[in-house]
């Protein structure tokens, strides 16, 4: 990862990791339970980390969209859905699966595709860059936070949905 402190960098990176997580779990001769796990926890802590620090930070800029801001914290409720289920699969690598990945694959690119062409942009466009590092060491502090919690793990994935 870049050095960078800017929140927006900071987010992008993570999008960028998660896909090349896709592509791992994706791949037979690539370890895809692994790449699940590592994935599984980046997703959980990014979205913790950003519903904690970000958005709500975001929300108080005027030309930042608050309904784009609020309709990201829907979209990470439908990518957690969507972790939950292909977690809850026996077997990797089964039909199944495969078929959940794609679902959850589907949700985090949309998502990811969305909040960076609509919040991030935004972000760049009206967020003074001391604010934007603000922020960036801010979400970095909570998203390690949840990491060291363990926060991709089935159990807490699950509570997380049923929240």
């Amino acid at each position: 990862m870049a050095d960078t402190k800017d929140v927006v960098e900071l987010i992008l990176q993570d999008h960028r990791r998660m896909e090349d997580l896709f592509r791992r779990m994706r791949s037979v001769e690539d370890d895809r339970a692994g790449a699940l796990r590592e994935f599984s926890d980046l997703l959980i802590a990014h979205a913790q980390a950003e519903e904690a620090e970000v958005y709500p930070a975001l929300k108080r800029y005027k030309n930042i969209d608050d309904e784009e801001v609020e309709h990201g914290e829907h979209e990470h409720d439908e990518g957690n859905e969507a972790l939950l289920e292909l977690l809850e699969v026996g077997e990797v690598g089964s039909d199944e699966w495969d078929s959940k990945l794609e679902e959850l694959v589907e949700a985090v690119t949309h998502h990811a595709d969305e909040e960076e062409r609509t919040i991030l942009n935004g972000a760049r466009e009206n967020v003074a860059m001391t604010r934007r590092e603000e922020l960036g060491q801010a979400f970095l502090r909570e998203r390690e936070r949840q990491l060291k919690a363990g926060c991709g793990s089935v159990e807490n994935v699950r509570k997380i949905v049923e929240s």
